[in-house]
């Protein structure tokens, strides 16, 4: 019942945020990076983060989350803050990474940092490297889904994949509130985008993914490479896509159109088309974790799916 009633909250606040915006001239303007044609409302992503930090507060007080996940996950609370201004204002993003890295630091130490690294041959045990790669993660996995968020329906069915193969693999209740959240969103960003989620929402989602995958290495080292993998379609497309801009010697900080995506997108994909495309990447992810019982052994398979899709979106639109 809590996942419907979530659903509904989700749905209808977009819905009321999309007709607020639209009357207060509250819209994406069309730039350089845009790959949308319109100017179109954001900050959906404000629905989600005010109904997953409702339905956290629900598991809370029902005995159905674990304890330390719900305040690392509240520290969250502040990085949609801060991203709620940044959509509105614009802010620095010296200040926008302070925030992140305060809250990164302060999840890190809730959850009791990140213990070991598994490598299956070997493991790293040693707390000041360990935790280094987990704070790294957080802050690269809150920017790069904010990166990655730019055509309809992208981030939003990416999150509640994520969320479905968590209930799936892990049966965790706060996987079923994380995808019902962001499908209420995602109903009005579709397809023909009606509102984009924005930094509110994406920053958030990008943490949490973080958090999640962090919490799990903890209960099971083995789990860290699980989720690396699930999120694999994400940080692949950035993480390459930045090494070649740095290899190009290019200012890392200007804006461009350089991931998988939107490389799609300019070789005549349609939004709806490569969001489907990415579903069925994202799927044929986790039937590999879910088949394949050595993680590492299905680490190294997803690392070849993504650099073969990798190669055929350069065969679509070259990486210049």
């Amino acid at each position: 019942m809590i996942y419907i009633i979530l659903f509904l909250l989700s749905f209808t606040f977009t819905y009321l945020i999309k007709n607020f915006y639209i009357k207060k001239s509250l819209v994406a303007q069309v730039n350089e990076r845009s790959s949308h044609t319109v100017p179109t409302p954001h900050g959906g992503g404000i629905a989600i983060a005010v109904t997953w930090f409702m339905g956290l507060v629900y598991l809370y007080f029902t005995d159905s989350i674990d304890t330390t996940l719900f305040y690392a996950f509240m520290a969250g609370v502040f990085i949609s803050i801060v991203s709620f201004f940044d959509d509105l204002y614009e802010l620095s993003p010296k200040i926008r990474l302070m925030v992140q890295s305060v809250v990164a630091i302060v999840g890190l130490m809730v959850i009791g940092g990140l213990g070991s690294i598994d490598f299956g041959l070997f493991t790293i045990e040693n707390q000041l490297f360990t935790n280094l790669f987990a704070f790294l993660l957080i802050v690269w996995y809150i920017n790069l889904t904010n990166f990655i968020d730019g055509i309809n329906g992208y981030v939003g069915s990416m999150f509640v994949f994520l969320g479905l193969a968590g209930l799936i693999l892990f049966g965790d209740s706060f996987f079923g509130v994380l995808a019902t959240c962001v499908a209420g969103f995602l109903y009005w960003n579709w397809n023909k985008a009606k509102i984009f989620m924005g930094d509110v929402g994406s920053t958030l989602l990008g943490y949490n993914i973080a958090i999640i995958t962090i919490y799990f290495a903890n209960t099971e080292s083995s789990n860290l490479w699980i989720w690396i993998v699930l999120f694999g379609l994400f940080w692949f497309d950035a993480t390459v896509t930045l090494i070649r801009r740095k290899l190009n010697g290019e200012r890392l900080s200007q804006a461009h159109k350089k991931h998988a995506y939107q490389r799609l997108t300019q070789s005549g994909w349609s939004h709806y088309k490569v969001t489907n495309y990415s579903i069925v990447l994202n799927i044929s992810l986790f039937v590999i974790v879910y088949f394949v019982s050595n993680v590492f052994i299905a680490f190294f398979i997803a690392i070849m799916v993504l650099s073969l899709n990798m190669k055929y979106v350069d065969a679509q639109k070259r990486f210049e």
